[in-house]
Order: C-alpha cells, then structure tokens, then sequence
C-alpha cells in the first residue's frame, strides 16, 4: 500500500471516499427513520421492531462491511494482470460458501422462530422473525457483487447499491406502517410490514448490483489467466471463515448490544413483575435511545474514522502514524463528549421533539452519554483493523457483550430500563478502554498524554454552564408543546455546540495542522483567529 503510485494512491483515496460518504448517509437514513416511524405506530409498535430490527442488523451488517471487504482483499491482492481472472473464482468460491452460510441462517431462523419469540417472552414475534429471516438468502449475491466490485476498484456499484436499498427500504416501512396503522391493522401485523419493507430494501440492492454487472460483463475482455496465478478454494473458504465475522464486529457493536436487550428486557421485566403492556411501552421507550446513539455516534465517528486512511497509507512513518493516531482519538473523545453532554442537558424538550413526550428521559440520558464510549470504541477498533489487528476488537466486542448481558440480567429485575441503560454505558466504556489501551501497547502511542485535559473539561462545564442557564430561562415557557419544544431543542443544540466547539478550538484543543486535516478543516481553522 506504502509503495503506490500517486494514481492509484489517489484512486485507493476516492474508493474510501465514495464508501465513506455512502456509509454516512445510510447510517444517518437508518438512524433517522426511526424517528417517524416511532410517531406512527408508537412506543408498542416500536417495541415489536426493534425487537426483531438485530437479526435484520446483522445481516446488513455482514453483507456490507463484513464479507464484501474480505473478499475485495483476497481479489485485490493478486497482480493487476491476473486480477480479473482470479476475481471469477473467487466470486464462485465465495458464492457457494455464503449461499451455505445464508441458507443456515434462513433455516435456523425461519424454523426456530417460535423457539426465539418464547426465549424472548413474546410469542406473537415470530411472524415477523420468519420474514427478516429471508434477509439471510440474499447475503451471498449482495456480498460477492460489492466485494468483486470492490476488489477491482470499483467503488460507486457498492456505494449506489447501499444508498439504494436504504433509500427504498426507509420509504417502504414507513408507507407500508402509515397505511397499515392507519387500515386498522394490529401493531404485530404493522411490525410485519415494517420488516418486509426491509427485506424488499435488500432485493433493490441486487437489482442495482446486477445491473452494474451485466454492464462490466459487456465490457470485459476475456483471457486466461495460468493456474497456480489462481488460489484455492481451501484457501478463499479460509479467510472468509476467519475474517468474515470478525473484520465487521466493530460495526456489529450497537447491533449486537440491541440484541442483548431484545432478549433481556421484555424478558427480564416480566419475571419482575411488570404487566406485558407496561413491559412492552417500556421497552419502547427505552428503544427511542438507539437512533440517539446512532447519530451521535455517526457525528463523532465521521469526523475521527476520516483520519483512518491517512494512519494506513502511511504505516511505514511511524511517528506521523502515531500523531494520526492520537488525534483520531482526541477527535472522537472531544467531540463524542460534547454530543453526550450536551445531549444529556437537552434531552427533555429532544424528547419531546422527536418522540411527542418525555416519557423515559432519564433512561434516554443514560443511553446518550454511551455516545462518547462508543464512539472511542469505534474509532479504535477501525484504526486496529487498519493496521492489520482485526481479530482483537473482535474479542473486546464478545467480552462487552457477555458483560452487557451479566449486567441486565443483574439491574433490570431492581431498577428496571434504567438498569439496562447503565449496563450499556459501563459495557461501552468497557470495550472502549480495552480497545484504546491495547492500541496504546501495539503502537506505543501515547493518547492520553497527548491528551490536552484542561481545555475538554472547560468546554465541558462551559457548555452546561449556558445550556443550564438556557433551559432555566426557556423552561417555564414551553410547557407540553411540541412546536415549542423543537425550537427550544434546536436553538439549544445551536447555542451549545458552537460554544463547547468555539472553546475547545480557541483553546488549542487541536492545532492549526490539525484541524486542517479534519472535514470542514478550513472553517474549524478560522475559529483559531
């Protein structure tokens, strides 16, 4: 990678690029039409897709980050002159091994649904595990399509393919939950639309990917490429073996959180005592934390995961691969912590905007703060697999999860969906740290120390210093009013993140080189002045 020419190191730069743009918007679309779609069918339909939404998740998950990239790595490696050749068999291979793979997970989910719904503790789920489980037969053609594209440096199929289907599938739930609320279904049969709609998102990205390989087919020259140039199917089921989980476990992280509470809490709140229509309106309410996290995590992360290329094309430097390094982190700690604090202040007429009450806002503030560690995480597992670590942030993912899962188990029963928002905040941090100090021994870099304390914290209590005073002042005006509570919200989240970011710049939080590197780097740069 070190060694290549200012071409193709400027075409391995506008890949990332089209990637990286393309995965923001769907993250921002996937984060955000929760929000609607919670104000059509509210806090108990919302509780019976997001119960559901995980298994949905992780297919997505594996079909976009997880075996494209893997198998974009084993064509990119071969020579350019053999590539196209080695790319056929390695989309067949690849093929047959996911189909296996998608089939295994079609059945165990289809036919083990109702067993699933019950270890849940709501038996009416498994209509809708039966339909997200036809998510799974779509995996191999979605993820040998963009990794073929992808490994022949081919971008824009890939990035076009997830808009697409994120597009489609965002516009068909919520019609499809508008109509059917609005028919009179029940909220279990909306729920079943609301997947179906998910599922016909992942047929419009093979329909997508088809076409732009029909298209490359026309164009493509056909030569033979000599066998021993040509790797093995042993060696292509391998590495997919290894690497197909493990190099998208960072992206699983929220996912797989979800998945714990999706078994836990309903579960765990009925063996405590509560009604299943409580129990279900409180997991609802709980859930309106996840598009939080969500965005938040999507602000922090755009800004620290942009510096992730620079740290992998230039590994051979090693001090600038540590400065990228430290500053990575300190952009995910600095602004990963003003999105959580300040969202923590304003979470009450937030709550209001996006969800039409406050019900739950204690919980949801325990949820938002979650946004600095798992922004941290993030930002550390991808610089990790960037410099060739991928099965570590694997293992601290599993450690979290197994300890996400001891924690609800113990808190829920005593302190309800507050427990479960504490067991997420403190698995958070947990893979955070292990993430940041074992990055810390693999590189020697030295975050911490790096790590200018004063200025964060200052912006910190400056921030809620105004934002208290804001809502003071603002407070006995809005009252139960939605309209009202929208403007206080945006007007709060304009005033205290241009203070929190006009004082950590002013106060060289980041140095002029620094910002530069950043997006928006030459409007950051004259806060300086």
């Amino acid at each position: 990678m070190n060694d290549l020419s200012p071409h193709s190191y400027q075409k391995v730069w506008k890949g990332a690029m089209i990637l990286t743009i393309a995965g923001i918007i769907i993250k921002i679309l996937s984060a955000a039409y929760r929000v609607p779609f919670q104000n059509i069918v509210g806090d108990v339909g919302f509780y019976i897709y997001q119960q559901v939404y995980p298994f949905y998740g992780v297919a997505i998950i594996l079909s976009t980050y997880g075996f494209p990239v893997v198998i974009s790595k084993i064509i990119a490696e071969h020579p350019e002159s053999t590539r196209e050749q080695a790319a056929s068999k390695i989309r067949w291979v690849s093929f047959c091994f996911l189909t296996l793979l998608g089939v295994s997970f079609f059945l165990l989910l289809y036919l083990g649904a109702p067993h699933i719904a019950t270890f849940m503790g709501d038996l009416e789920l498994s209509v809708l595990i039966k339909i997200v489980a036809f998510s799974f037969l779509l995996l191999p053609l979605v993820s040998v399509w963009r990794g073929s594209f992808q490994g022949l440096g081919e971008m824009t199929p890939t990035a076009v393919s997830q808009v697409s289907e994120q597009v489609i599938r965002v516009g068909t739930i919520l019609v499809l939950s508008y109509l059917l609320v609005n028919a009179g279904f029940s909220l279990y049969e909306v729920g079943a639309g609301a997947i179906f709609g998910s599922v016909i998102g992942g047929f419009a990205a093979v329909l997508v990917l088809l076409a732009f390989y029909q298209k490359r087919k026309r164009e493509q020259k056909h030569t033979v490429a000599p066998s021993n140039m040509v790797p093995t199917s042993k060696s292509i089921v391998k590495v997919l073996m290894l690497q197909g989980f493990t190099i998208c476990i960072s992206s699983l992280l929220l996912i797989l959180f979800q998945m714990v509470d999706a078994f836990t809490i309903y579960a765990g709140l009925l063996e405590a005592g509560v009604d299943q229509q409580s129990a279900k309106e409180l997991k609802g309410v709980y859930d309106r934390g996840q598009p939080l996290i969500q965005l938040g995590t999507v602000v922090a992360t755009a800004f620290s995961l942009s510096l992730v290329p620079y740290i992998i094309l230039s590994k051979e430097k090693e001090e600038a691969v540590k400065e990228k390094i430290s500053l990575s982190i300190r952009v995910s700690i600095g602004v990963g912590a003003g999105a959580a604090v300040g969202l923590a202040w304003l979470i009450k007429p937030v709550n209001i905007m996006l969800f039409s009450n406050e019900n739950g806002y204690q919980v949801l503030l325990v949820l938002g703060l979650s946004i600095l560690f798992c922004s941290l995480a993030l930002t550390a597992a991808a610089i990790l697999q960037g410099l060739g670590n991928p099965y570590l942030p694997a293992l601290f993912v599993g450690i979290g999860i197994g300890f996400k899962y001891l924690l609800n188990m113990l808190l829920i029963p005593a302190h309800s969906t507050l427990g479960a928002a504490i067991s997420t905040l403190v698995a958070f941090s947990l893979v955070a740290v292990m993430m940041v100090l074992v990055l810390k021994k693999k590189t020697g870099t030295s975050i911490f120390e790096r790590m200018p304390t004063a200025p964060l914290l200052v912006s910190i209590a400056l921030m809620s210093a105004v934002l208290a005073v804001y809502l003071l002042l603002t407070d006995s005006l809005i009252g139960d009013s939605r309209v009202l509570a929208t403007i206080q919200s945006i007007v709060g989240v304009v005033i205290g993140g241009l203070t929190y970011l006009l004082i950590l710049i002013k106060n060289h939080f980041f140095t002029k080189e620094e910002l530069m590197l950043l997006p928006l780097g030459k409007k950051l740069v004259k806060l300086l002045k």
